[in-house]
Formats: structure tokens, sequence, C-alpha cells
């Protein structure tokens, strides 16, 4: 029992957590004499979902960006004005990204939206832009999804799914990987992420098996048969690949677990994942331990300004921050929404600290996937 209640515990913590920091951060805003005046501020917005399924990945995000924001102002903010970091929550729905939209497209002196996460939300904020024809940059958005429509007002710079799946799977050549096993956190994702996952298998000619997702997930994985695939591609979000972990714990084949940049492996570790099969997650950013200069300075200004433990979610949401810094800060003209969106056009290469930028013909970056992986005496190498 106490293993099904932990993970929605945990939401429910982190849940009050975003909502304390979000309630702090108001208080800070609303005090006499520490806002400059609205006409000097730049701001920027980010939509975040803070909804029970995406929660666990925005939390963290949203702490990398604002504390990269935090440290941009304090070094004196963009071209010399202040940046008003503007989070905006939703539920998932569709219904709440169209209102949060709603928000910044009323607010001129918003300039560019930056970092929109989870990945479902990042899909439908760029849709709504071009059904709106809403002349705004939406800068790195969280976007995991690869078949989602990129056109000019969307600059994704992580690796989507397909450039995570495929890393993974070239670990694992050496097994000879020609069938691949599909396990869904829920229906919902399911229903957001199947047609996907199915175009990327089909373009590296493995057959994929999709299993029927169940509420239970330790029960699904104890349910596996022989000859289920032995590499399994999991969707899904950290609490739940726990539950799927342990139901495996008791299976007599070896198996391999494939998770996306979704998965926070350290967490998993403290809330009791299986120990019997290894567990291999992508990460869109380089490693929080790396020498880089935008890594480092991630991890300096995160422990100077919160009390958190560096995560990879948190260094993209860092990293998402700094480019949308770098593109505004070189732009052309004045600081307005038409002549930011025209600069993020340019789709420019550039070095984020080491971080490596370049977009391909279909408008996206991302390329850079790294992985670290949850061995089976409980250590996380990579």
């Amino acid at each position: 029992m106490a293993l099904h209640l932990q993970p929605l515990n945990r939401r429910k913590l982190l849940q009050c957590a975003a909502a304390m920091a979000a309630g702090t951060a108001a208080a800070v805003r609303a005090q006499p004499g520490k806002t400059p005046p609205p006409s000097r501020q730049a701001i920027v917005a980010q939509i975040v979902d803070m909804s029970p399924g995406q929660q666990d990945v925005s939390r963290d995000f949203l702490v990398g960006s604002r504390a990269a924001w935090q440290d941009i102002n304090a070094r004196g903010g963009l071209r010399g004005r202040p940046v008003q970091h503007l989070s905006i929550e939703t539920d998932g729905s569709a219904a709440g990204a169209r209102a949060a939209l709603g928000q910044i497209r009323d607010n001129p002196a918003c300039v560019a939206l930056s970092g929109t996460v989870g990945d479902p939300l990042a899909g439908q904020v760029a849709a709504l832009l071009r059904q709106d024809n809403l002349g705004i940059a939406h800068a790195a958005p969280w976007l995991q999804n690869s078949s989602v429509e990129v056109d000019e007002r969307t600059f994704p710079i992580f690796a989507a799914r397909q450039e995570q799946i495929g890393h993974a799977l070239k670990s694992l050549s050496i097994m000879g990987v020609q069938e691949l096993g599909a396990i869904y956190a829920s229906a919902h994702e399911q229903t957001l992420y199947r047609e996907d996952v199915e175009r990327i298998a089909a373009s590296m000619k493995l057959k994929l098996l999709s299993l029927r997702p169940e509420s239970d997930l330790k029960a699904l994985g104890q349910r596996l048969k022989q000859d289920t695939p032995a590499i399994l591609l999991f969707v899904g979000g950290t609490p739940e690949l726990v539950q799927f972990t342990q139901g495996l714990e008791k299976q007599a084949r070896q198996r391999y677990v494939v998770a996306l940049a979704d998965v926070n492996l350290q967490t998993m570790a403290q809330m009791g994942a299986a120990r019997n099969t290894p567990v291999i997650v992508t990460q869109a950013v380089p490693m929080v331990t790396a020498s880089l200069p935008v890594v480092r300075a991630y991890r300096e200004t995160l422990a100077r300004l919160f009390d958190e433990a560096p995560t990879s979610l948190s260094l993209a949401g860092f990293i998402a921050a700094r480019y949308t810094y770098e593109v505004l800060n070189d732009l052309d003209g004045a600081l307005t929404r038409q002549n930011a969106l025209a600069a993020f056009q340019r789709r420019a290469s550039l070095d984020v600290g080491g971080y490596r930028i370049s977009f391909n013909p279909q408008r996206r970056s991302g390329t850079y996937v790294t992985q670290s992986m949850l061995t089976t005496d409980g250590r996380v190498v990579g």
C-alpha cells in the first residue's frame, strides 16, 4: 500500500511547493520600492503545466529558468533593462493553454514566450500560435514530440523523442536490437504519443509491440510474457516508472528499460525503484556534473539562489532562459515583440556556454543527447 501511495504523496508535495514558490514570488514583486517602473521592464513569459501528470517535470524546469532570469537581472538585465519573468501555470487543458496565451497577447510589454513546459503543453501552444497567427517568439519549449509541426514562431533547441530513442538504442546495438516494447504510463500518454513512437520505430526498422496501458503498472510489469521484447521503451514520468520497475523485479528474463528526458534517475533511486532491471534514461542537456561553462554557471546559480539539488530538467530550464536572453540581447532595434520574433527567425547558430544550438531544415535544433543508467546495484552512472 505504501508503494502505491508514494508517487501520489510526492506529487502533492511538489504541487504545494510550486504554489508556495509562486506565492512567494508574487509577494516579492508586490513589495513597495522593489519593482522597477513597468515602462522599463521587459516581460518574458513562461507557461507551465502543473497538472498531476506533468508537475514533476514542470517544477524542476521552472526552477532552472527562474534561477537564470534572477542571475541575468543581478548582472544588469536585458540591454540595461530588468526582465520580469512571468510564469503562468495551467492545468494542462487546451482551454488553459488558450487562456494563458490570451494573457500574453493582451500584454504589449511581453516580448517573448520562453521555456514552455511540459511536452503536451508545448505542442498545444505551438499549434495555438499557428492557428491564431500570434506574432510572438516561442523560444526553447520543452517539445519532446518529434511529430509536431514547427513553424516560424516556434524555436525548439532540445532533442526530441526520435533523437533520444536513437541515441539510447545505439548503446544497446551490441544486442542486435530488432524489436522494441512500448509501455505507456497511462491511456492518456498512449493517446498523445503512440503515433510518434510508431513512426520512430518504423523509421528505425524496428518491430514494435505496444502493451495496453493499465492503472496498476506494477501488475503490468509482473505479467510480462517471455516473448515480450527484452528492451522496453517507457513513455511517462518518474513515479510511474518506479511502479513499473517494481513489477519487473520477479521477472526471470533480463530486460532493459529505456526512458526519456522527463525521467529523473536520482528521484527513481530515492523512491525505491527495483534494482534488478537496468534503466537507461536519455537527457537532452549535458550531465549536471559537466565542466561546460553553462553547466558550471547553472550549478553556482542554483546553489546561490535555491535550496535545490541539480537535475537535468532544471538545467534544461536554465539553458532555455539563457538561450532566450542571448537572442534578445543581440537583436537589432528596440526591444519589441516584433523585433524579438525577427531575431529568433534568423535561427542563427549559437553557443550558450558550450551548449551548441544549430537549426536544421525542419526548424529544429536539438541533436545533443546524453544518457545515464540506474544500475542493478542502485548507482546512477553516466
